[in-house]
């Protein structure tokens, strides 16, 4: 039996392996990123020189006769052929144009990538680009194979589940496809299970199926599973809904429950398979829907007008309710307040006059004396 000091190492060993597997498999995938992005970056580049002049000899003969870049074995020039060289020895400096602006300043992966494979790109561009003109698979994939081709994954770039033309069968992604890393099993779209993609997850049916194709179909909402597109062909009914005597899915009416669902300050909102419970209208007491005219009851404050629940307005009322000496009734929604009157002001609970302003002696203007003038 192993004792707790050589499990624990076997234990550390294992989680180090798979840590590391782990760590391999995110570096192989982000390694393929950068060189993807820098074969995208080349081809723009491309096409972003591809109307300007390189060259440091006759520039406008370069670009007369060798048509700008490299087209065919031989160029016509006043009645003469000439070789073309192949490629054009003189676009090198198209080429360093190229490389200078692949990577962000800030990338350190990609510009290491085009610094540690730079000769690359030169024996892409001068011997490699006629018979491979796809730098991405020349590059990435056959040369410093950091990448594999589409529907392929792994160091080996074997073929992912169900074959590199239509990996998952077209319904899913392929871990690691196009890359070094992963592990080639299919992570399905929605809507599809299985190892190869081909099964449908509840909630959807197969409309067409067979050994390389399957196409899922959502099923009507008020079914769990299904067989066709209404709720007539569910095989089970979702919670909310309930099957008739006809096996039809329906809405289930929670609403209707005995006892209610909801407060007795709110109303119940029935929806396709659920519910929601609403707060009543702040004038009613009790209510069957929203606004003052779904009110069972009104609240204090409030009386019912020809079935609505309307603002009482205790001011007017024939007993009044500010019964206070110099107080004043003031009416607010569901209620009133009691203010002293103009001129009184509350003065421990009793409204008190308030004092009227003396009148200012007047002033008197003194005026500056009079001198004679010397």
């Amino acid at each position: 039996m192993l004792s707790f000091n050589q499990l624990l190492w076997l234990f550390c060993s294992l989680a180090f392996i798979l840590l590391s597997q782990c760590t391999n498999a995110k570096n192989l995938k982000s390694s393929c990123n950068t060189c993807k992005q820098i074969a995208d970056n080349f081809s723009k580049g491309l096409d972003r020189t591809k109307k300007q002049n390189f060259g440091g000899g006759n520039t406008a003969w370069e670009e007369r006769a060798l048509s700008k870049y490299e087209t065919s074995g031989t160029i016509e020039a006043d009645f003469w052929l000439f070789p073309l060289p192949s490629p054009p020895l003189l676009s090198e400096i198209r080429l360093v144009e190229i490389l200078e602006n692949l990577c962000d300043s800030s990338s350190f992966d990609c510009n290491h990538m085009v610094e540690e494979h730079e000769d690359l790109f030169e024996t892409w561009w001068f011997k490699r680009q006629n018979k491979h003109p796809d730098l991405y698979k020349w590059f990435c994939v056959d040369t410093i194979k950091v990448c594999c081709s589409t529907g392929t994954f792994g160091p080996d770039c074997n073929a992912c589940v169900a074959g590199s033309e239509r990996p998952c069968h077209g319904n899913g992604v392929c871990d690691g496809d196009g890359t070094r890393g992963g592990n080639g099993r299919c992570n399905c779209d929605h809507g599809y299970k299985g190892e190869f993609c081909l099964d449908c997850m509840d909630g959807y049916f197969n409309e067409i199926r067979n050994d390389t194709f399957s196409l899922c179909t959502e099923c009507h909402t008020s079914c769990k599973t299904c067989t066709g597109l209404t709720n007539e062909d569910c095989e089970k009914c979702k919670t909310g809904w309930g099957e008739d005597d006809e096996g039809t899915c329906l809405d289930v009416n929670e609403c209707l429950n005995d006892p209610p669902l909801c407060k007795e300050d709110q109303y119940c909102l029935n929806t396709d398979g659920s519910f929601s419970c609403k707060g009543c209208d702040k004038v009613c007491s009790g209510c069957t829907g929203a606004g003052p005219d779904k009110c069972q009851g009104c609240a204090p404050g409030y009386q019912d007008t020809e079935g609505t629940c309307t603002d009482v307005n205790e001011c007017e009322q024939t007993d009044a309710v500010c019964t206070a000496e110099n107080q004043e009734c003031v009416n607010n929604k569901g209620s009133y307040i009691c203010i002293c009157a103009s001129r009184y002001e509350e003065q421990e609970g009793v409204c008190v006059k308030i004092p009227e302003p003396e009148e200012n002696e007047a002033e008197t203007v003194k005026r500056p004396e009079e001198h004679e003038d010397l």
